[in-house]
């Protein structure tokens, strides 16, 4: 099992990393990853769980600003990844083990956010850039809607 993490936390690795041009130059800020939270949670309601994953997991949508883009899970240990603007490979795929360069279990802790009672709120981890291909500091916005979470994630 540690095998597969390994193996999904490399692949996802380098397909963020070879994706970097697919993204703008320029970080987007903490209000932007705010902004393109409450656009896919209004998209969502107006359009329900299937048109939104796949508006979501589309790589040149409207969930892909700058270095950002949406991902969406289920809200509970081990969720499942409903959709994914980074990185189509991690669809259907259960992140609960996967750790950050750091060996932090960052998707523990937005499932913990999601399933607050606010339901909201911020996770930091690092993660490599798409841009710079460099590991750094991010920061993800997540918020619950029904039993699933939407995140989207910024770099510092």
């Amino acid at each position: 099992m540690r095998h597969l993490f390994k193996s999904i936390f490399l692949a996802l690795s380098l397909s963020l990393l070879t994706q970097g041009l697919a993204f703008a130059e320029e970080h987007a800020s903490a209000q932007d990853a705010i902004n393109m939270i409450k656009k896919v949670i209004a998209f969502y309601k107006a359009n329900g769980p299937e048109k939104t994953y796949a508006a979501v997991n589309d790589p040149k949508g409207q969930f892909i600003y700058k270095d950002l883009y949406v991902f969406a899970g289920t809200v509970k240990p081990g969720g499942i990844t409903l959709a994914h603007g980074g990185n189509p490979k991690l669809l259907g795929k259960p992140l609960g083990e996967l750790r950050d360069g750091d060996g932090v279990f960052f998707v523990k802790k937005i499932n913990e956010v999601a399933a607050s009672k606010e339901g909201k709120g911020w996770v930091d981890y690092k993660w490599p850039n798409p841009v710079t291909k460099a590991m750094e500091q991010k920061s993800t916005y997540v918020e619950r809607v029904d039993e699933i979470y939407f995140a989207c994630g910024i770099y510092k």
